[in-house]
């Protein structure tokens, strides 16, 4: 398995989005990199979640504004499926299929299951397609020519087995790099120096549904009791315009919050700033495990056994009443509903620095 240029292995990762799912990747491909460090390694990703591969499209070589893969190529999966019949989906679809085909890799990996990243490995024109055994959708499999048990219950871990059978290799998640991008990073600067001296917390009120997300206006009281005990608190807003959620937590918070809205790449320099990251089963909570900084989980109709945060400085809290349940309701879980604010502070002040503390 090589290419013509230098016989290293040439791969191809599938793991279109959403950010949540991308950090629970990365660590397996960063224990690819770290044991095959000549392989060439492409990722398939959604145009909106690439900053955690890259910092901006004009990056065309691996380094500190792209340090994990050696390509990234875009997947408009959003837009293809707005527009499903359309002239610019169909020359966009046929580009990709170009351009994959041009880096000539030799095995895709699909980390998602589905059936889009599936029929996105098969364009790559690999001759090895690998998946999971029990994929998200089921017809993605159809499509693997080789297909993987997982025996992990964290889908970190899954990652790292899927690429592992894949590559004939055992590997271990590892911590991964993440673009350094220096716009963020003098952002942030300039934000802390308007903070006052003490440690931050990053509250993320959001999640991907409404069954995820523990009421905003707890949020706000939490922000409050935190503020009381020595701490600043950041509230984790959207950079698209006005945010309902996070103007819901500034509001109760009465003073003791501050929204910030950021973009993928200035989230990520905040986070890596801050004390500690309270969020439910979300992007925020896994960037922050991703980078090695104290998260706190609130979770509901997700198991945290299986997408917990990754890592050693994590602490999650799930109520007895919460099951499984991947439909997307809109309104919170009733387990979620039951855990307090008392609850979530009590944890959050273990994680948390003793020094700030009145």
């Amino acid at each position: 398995m090589g290419n013509r240029l230098n016989d290293a292995p040439n791969i191809l990762i599938v793991r279109v989005g959403a950010m949540g799912d991308v950090l629970h990747a990365m660590p397996a491909v960063a224990a690819l990199r770290a044991a095959m460090p000549e392989a060439r390694i492409g990722w398939a990703i959604e145009p909106h979640w690439s900053p955690l591969l890259r910092t901006h499209p004009g990056v065309m070589s691996r380094g500190a504004e792209m340090p994990l893969v050696d390509h990234v190529h875009a997947v408009p999966a959003k837009e293809w499926s707005r527009y499903p019949f359309s002239f610019a989906t169909l020359r966009s679809i046929r580009n990709l299929r170009r351009e994959l085909r041009w880096q000539r890799y030799d095995i895709a990996i699909d980390l998602q299951g589905s059936i889009r990243s599936s029929v996105i490995a098969r364009m790559s024109g690999a001759r090895q397609i690998v998946g999971s055994a029990d994929p998200r959708e089921k017809q993605a499999g159809w499509l693997y020519r080789q297909r993987v048990q997982t025996r992990k219950t964290n889908v970190v871990e899954q990652a790292a087995e899927i690429v592992s059978a894949a590559m004939k290799l055992s590997l271990q998640p590892v911590k991964a790099p993440l673009p350094v991008s220096q716009p963020s990073e003098q952002w942030c600067d300039a934000l802390f120096r308007e903070l006052p001296e003490r440690p931050a917390v990053l509250l993320a009120p959001t999640a991907g549904w409404g069954a995820k997300e523990w009421p905003a206006v707890r949020f706000g009281y939490l922000a409050r009791a935190l503020d009381e005990r020595g701490y600043t608190v950041l509230v984790n807003a959207s950079p698209f315009g006005p945010d309902g959620a996070a103007g819901m937590v500034v509001a109760a918070a009465q003073g003791r919050g501050r929204a910030v809205p950021c973009t993928i790449p200035q989230l990520m320099a905040l986070v890596q700033r801050v004390a500690l990251v309270i969020a439910g089963d979300t992007g925020p909570l896994h960037l922050a495990a991703a980078c090695g900084v104290s998260a706190l989980g609130l979770f509901g109709p997700t198991d945290p056994l299986r997408t917990g945060p990754w890592g050693m400085r994590s602490k999650t809290l799930r109520h007895r009443l919460s099951q499984t349940d991947h439909r997307r309701h809109a309104t919170v879980e009733r387990g979620l509903a039951e855990i307090t604010v008392d609850e979530v502070l009590e944890s959050a002040l273990e994680l948390l620095p003793q020094s700030a503390r009145g």
